[in-house]
């Protein structure tokens, strides 16, 4: 038995009031002065617990060597059947096993030996005492694996805990050390647009700040995705949007401005407040726009309308193209799930589930319908008001929102 599984097995046990109880139960019933719980090895017997010891002088968590300077009577399974204590600490004192017990684990493993140390118990021998013993180590044995089961349990939490705080600390370094960069290049290379002459180098200096805003949309997914995971859901901010048309134009503008060879026809006819977090609100129509650009038929125009019915916000984005696969659709909303209808593998497969997430903060839903004939159309459906918060579903905490879209997808192919 090596020396951290012996070192376990007493950190398991010694300290357990449950176990201490049940080793003063065993020693009542066994009629002894003193009961122990030992952990028998090849080559090495340890008391894990023990009650009213001193009688027999030993001490709890005393570690005694097989045979040097021991003398233990084994009979089956390693169970003592006389146990000689000696050295300095003790003189010589020698003692008999009265009662004794195997400990079974639920899982057949065996752990050690339940003992009521008695002199004058060699000559008793008593039938009823035994199974009574024998049930008692039965109850030390549960106990033991339960004891275990918390022990594992406790080291899982550790573990977890310890993994949150890594994940926390990516985060903040995803946050801070990438996304700093990435704002210098951008500005960067929007002052060289600026001033460069030649149609090749602006061009390189344009394209230099599309893919530093591709990086940036990333890295805000990633962000999104892992706080959503931390928190329990994305965070939002609600306050009362009077007119919410001019927010989703500007996303729709954002697009023409960055990818001109791309038609999107846009209808916002909102004539009623909305509660949302319109930052949020303006990512779900820029990720759903993106998605629709990405995946729709190349060179034709996309759909985006907003109106609003008796109760809800109600926000659809449209393309043509080949569908979703069928059984893609119940996965469309998954993190990282990609369907392969489109030959464009840009993007993390975050877009639609932070969409969804978003949706979900708001107490909306969303939804997606495609076929070859009629198209490719998400639906999200927001309330127009929220209830009060002891009625929320979700956490909704204050959390500083992106305002505008700030994401430009690839450009159509």
């Amino acid at each position: 038995m090596d020396r951290a599984s012996i070192d376990a097995a007493v950190a398991t046990v010694a300290n357990s009031d449950s176990i201490a109880t049940l080793l003063v139960l065993a020693s009542e019933i066994a009629g002894s002065n003193a009961a122990l719980l030992a952990r028998v090895g090849d080559d090495l017997w340890t008391v894990c617990a023990a009650h009213a010891v001193k009688a027999a002088g030993v001490g709890a968590a005393y570690q005694v060597p097989l045979g040097q300077p021991v003398r233990v009577r084994l009979g089956p399974m390693g169970v003592p059947i006389s146990i000689t204590f000696s050295g300095p600490q003790f003189g010589a004192t020698q003692t008999a096993c009265g009662e004794a017990a195997p400990i079974i684990l639920a899982n057949g493993r065996y752990f050690g030996v339940l003992c009521a140390l008695d002199p004058t118990a060699l000559s008793r021998v008593d039938d009823r005492i035994e199974s009574r013993f024998r049930c008692i180590a039965s109850v030390v044995a549960s106990q033991i694996d339960q004891l275990e089961r918390r022990d594992l349990d406790k080291t899982a939490f550790l573990d977890e805990r310890s993994a949150g705080q890594l994940r926390e600390q990516f985060i903040a370094i995803l946050g801070h050390d990438l996304r700093n960069p990435l704002q210098a290049i951008f500005a960067s290379s929007d002052l060289l647009a600026r001033q460069l002459v030649h149609p090749a180098h602006s061009q390189m200096a344009e394209r230099i700040k599309t893919n530093a805003r591709r990086m940036a949309s990333l890295i805000d997914d990633v962000l999104d995705f892992a706080r959503g995971r931390l928190g329990g859901g994305i965070s939002v901010d609600l306050t009362e949007v009077e007119n919410i048309n001019p927010g989703l134009m500007t996303v729709v503008q954002e697009f023409e401005d960055t990818q001109t060879d791309c038609k999107i026809l846009s209808d916002f006819q909102v004539t009623r407040s909305v509660r949302c977090d319109l930052g949020r609100l303006q990512q779900v129509a820029s990720n759903l726009l993106g998605n629709a650009l990405t995946h729709g038929q190349p060179h034709h125009p996309i759909k985006i309308t907003a109106r609003n019915d008796e109760h809800d916000l109600v926000l659809e984005v449209w393309n043509s193209g080949a569908p979703i696969p069928v059984e893609s659709l119940s996965k469309i909303f998954e993190p990282f799930w990609r369907h392969s209808v489109s030959a464009s593998r840009n993007g993390l497969g975050l877009g639609l589930h932070i969409c969804s997430q978003i949706v979900r903060a708001h107490h909306g839903r969303i939804s997606v319908t495609s076929t070859r004939e009629s198209g490719t159309q998400f639906t999200a459906r927001l309330p127009l008001s929220l209830p009060p918060p002891s009625a929320s579903i979700l956490p909704v905490s204050a959390a500083t929102s992106r305002q505008g879209a700030g994401k430009s997808m690839p450009a159509c192919s």
